[in-house]
C-alpha cells in the first residue's frame, strides 16, 4: 500500500535552537503511526508541520514532504488552504477551543464541506452531516447537530471534531493528544473509533504521550526526545523489547502492578455513613457509605458525572451531605485539598513564596519563621527554593503540581484530598509525582483520598478502591483483589478500557 505522508529530515528552529531536528517518517494508508514523547519533545512540532501550521517565527526546513501525492515542501499558506481538510485534517486535543463556541455542531460539520464545494444543497448536506456523526458513534444525531459545543461532554465533542475533520474524506488524519482529558472508557471508544479510521483506508498519525494508548491503536511508533527520534518501530518490538533507556522510563511510568493494602489493619479516620448530596432534580451522590483508615489511601474511580469530586469536596468539607452523615473519628482533622489545575488554584499575580507564605499565615506559623518554612516545604516535594520567587506560569506542569502539594502540606494536615492531581502530566513527571506522594504519606504518616479516572494511577497508590458510576458506589474492597476480580459489570469495563488487569 502506497504511503500517504512522506517526510524526510524535518528541522525546526526558533531563533537558532533546534527543536526539532531531522525527523523522517512515512504513513501508509490504512495504517496508524503514533509519535510518542513528553512536552517538549518536538512531537506537536512536527505533527503540524505535516498540515504547514508551524508557528509564527518558526524556522522549518525539510528535504522531503509529500502529503497524498502532493509535493508540500515549500507550498504557500494560499495552497496549504486547499490541501488542508481535503488531504490533511487535524483532531487536536482540546475539542471545547478547537470547535466554534457560537457555532452549532452540525455547521462545524459542514464547514469543511462547503469549504471545500464537496456537497450542493441544504437536504444533502444535512444528510451528510449526519452520516459523518453516525460513522463516529454520536448518539441521538438529530439533537446533537443542533446543540452548541458547550451542551456536550468532553467524549461528545471529540467526537464531533473527528467528524469534522473527517468530513472532506482526507487520506491523512492527525490526531494531536484526542483522548488525553477522557475517563478511561471513553477515551477506549475514541481509540477504537480511530483505529476503524485507519482500517478504512486513512493514513493516521497518532500523538501521544500514554504508551497504552499507542498499544490499543497504533501499527509502529515513533519515540521523540528534545526533538529527536530516539527509537521507532512496529509496536510490538518497541514495546516488548524497547532498547533506549528513554523508551523503557516512559513504558514503565505508564504500567503499575495494583498495591496491596500495607500492613496491619488500621483504626478509621473517616466514617461515611448513607451520604447523599442533591443539586436540585440530580443526584449527584447517593447513599454513599465506607471507611478510610488512618495512614492509608483510599482512591475513588469514575468517570466524569460519576460523583467522585462531590465527593470529594464533603470528605473536604466544603459541601454537607443532604442526608446521611460523614464524620472525623477522635473529633475535626486537618483536611487539604490539592485541585487537578494548580494553575486555576494558584493566584497568577502571586509568587509562589507568597502563596506559601499565605498559607503558612493562615495555619498560625510566626511571621519570623515563614521564609525559612517556604524553603523547606519547597525542598520537602523535591523544588529549588529558587523557585518561589517566580509565579506560577514560569513553572512547568510537574512544578506547578508540587507547588501546590507544599502549599497543602503547609497547614500540617493529617488528611490530603487529591482531585485528578496527575491528569495533566507526562508519565515520568506523573511517576515522580506519585513517588513523592507515597513518601510524603510515609514521612508525615498522611491519610490520602486519591480521585482520579486513571485506573493504572490509582492502583500504584491507593490502597483501597471505591468504584462510582452515576452517584453510586457500586464496588468497594482492596485494590489488589478487586483489579484482579472485579465483581461490577462497570468496573469490569473500566478495567477493561484502562487495559488492566495485569494479573
Amino acid at each position: 500500500m502506497s504511503a500517504a505522508i512522506e517526510l524526510e529530515g524535518l528541522r525546526i528552529d526558533f531563533g537558532g535552537a533546534p527543536v526539532v531536528d531531522g525527523v523522517s517518517l512515512q504513513v501508509e494508508r490504512g495504517k496508524c503511526v503514533a509519535i510518542v514523547g513528553e512536552s517538549g519533545a518536538g512531537k506537536t512540532l512536527t505533527a503540524r508541520a505535516l498540515l504547514g501550521l508551524t508557528p509564527e517565527g518558526a524556522r522549518v526546513r525539510l528535504d522531503r514532504l509529500v502529503v497524498d501525492g502532493t509535493d508540500a515542501r515549500g507550498l504557500s499558506e494560499r495552497r496549504w488552504r486547499a490541501l488542508r481538510g481535503r488531504r490533511v485534517a487535524l483532531v487536536s486535543q482540546d475539542a471545547l477551543v478547537s470547535l466554534d463556541p457560537l457555532q452549532r455542531v452540525g455547521a462545524a460539520i459542514a464547514e469543511p464541506l462547503r469549504l471545500h464545494d464537496l456537497v450542493t444543497g441544504r437536504d444533502a448536506l444535512r444528510e451528510r452531516v449526519r452520516g459523518l456523526l453516525r460513522r463516529v458513534w454520536m448518539p441521538d444525531v438529530e439533537r446533537r447537530e443542533r446543540q452548541y459545543p458547550h451542551e456536550l461532554s468532553g467524549g461528545l465533542r471529540q467526537r464531533a471534531l473527528i467528524a469534522s475533520a473527517l468530513a472532506a474524506d482526507p487520506a491523512v488524519l492527525v490526531a494531536d493528544e484526542p483522548t488525553t482529558a477522557l475517563d478511561a472508557t471513553v477515551q477506549a471508544r475514541i481509540l477504537t473509533l480511530l483505529r476503524d479510521i485507519a482500517d478504512a483506508g486513512t493514513a493516521v498519525v497518532f500523538i501521544s504521550h500514554d504508551f497504552a494508548a499507542v498499544r490499543r491503536i497504533a501499527d509502529r511508533v515513533v519515540v521523540m526526545r528534545d526533538g529527536v527520534v530516539v527509537e521507532s518501530g512496529p509496536v510490538a518490538e518497541v514495546l516488548e523489547a524497547p532498547q533506549h533507556d528513554y523508551t523503557r522510563q516512559l513504558i514503565a511510568a505508564t504500567i503499575h502492578e495494583p498495591r496491596a493494602p500495607q500492613g496491619e489493619a488500621a483504626d478509621p479516620v473517616l466514617v461515611v455513613t448513607g451520604a447523599t448530596r442533591r443539586y436540585g432534580d440530580l443526584v449527584a451522590v447517593s447513599d454513599a457509605s465506607f471507611t478510610v483508615p488512618e495512614g492509608r489511601t483510599l482512591g475513588v474511580v469514575g468517570e466524569s458525572g460519576s460523583g467522585k469530586t462531590t465527593l470529594a469536596r464533603l470528605i473536604v468539607g466544603v459541601e454537607t451531605p443532604d442526608e446521611g452523615a460523614v464524620r472525623w473519628t477522635g473529633g475535626r482533622r486537618r483536611v487539604q485539598l490539592v485541585h487537578q489545575n494548580p494553575l486555576g488554584a494558584f493566584d497568577p499575580r502571586w509568587t509562589i513564596g507568597r502563596s506559601l507564605r499565605e498559607a503558612l499565615a493562615a495555619g498560625g506559623v510566626p511571621r519570623a519563621q515563614r521564609a525559612a518554612r517556604v524553603h523547606d516545604l519547597l525542598r520537602e516535594v523535591d523544588l529549588d527554593p529558587e523557585l518561589a520567587s517566580r509565579r506560577p506560569l514560569a513553572l512547568s506542569g510537574g512544578q506547578r503540581q508540587r507547588a501546590a502539594i507544599a502549599r497543602a502540606l503547609a497547614a500540617e494536615p493529617e488528611v490530603l484530598v487529591l482531585d485528578e492531581p496527575v491528569s495533566a502530566l507526562d508519565p515520568s513527571v506523573r511517576e515522580k509525582v506519585l513517588r513523592l506522594l507515597l513518601r510524603l504519606q510515609r514521612d508525615r504518616d498522611l491519610t490520602m483520598v486519591f480521585v482520579s479516572h486513571d485506573l493504572d494511577v490509582v492502583g500504584a497508590v491507593a490502597d483501597e478502591v471505591i468504584v462510582m458510576q452515576d452517584g453510586v458506589i457500586v464496588e468497594k474492597g482492596a485494590t489488589d483483589a478487586v483489579f484482579a476480580a472485579p465483581q461490577h459489570p462497570f468496573t469490569r469495563e473500566l478495567l477493561e478500557a484502562n487495559g488492566s488487569p495485569r494479573r
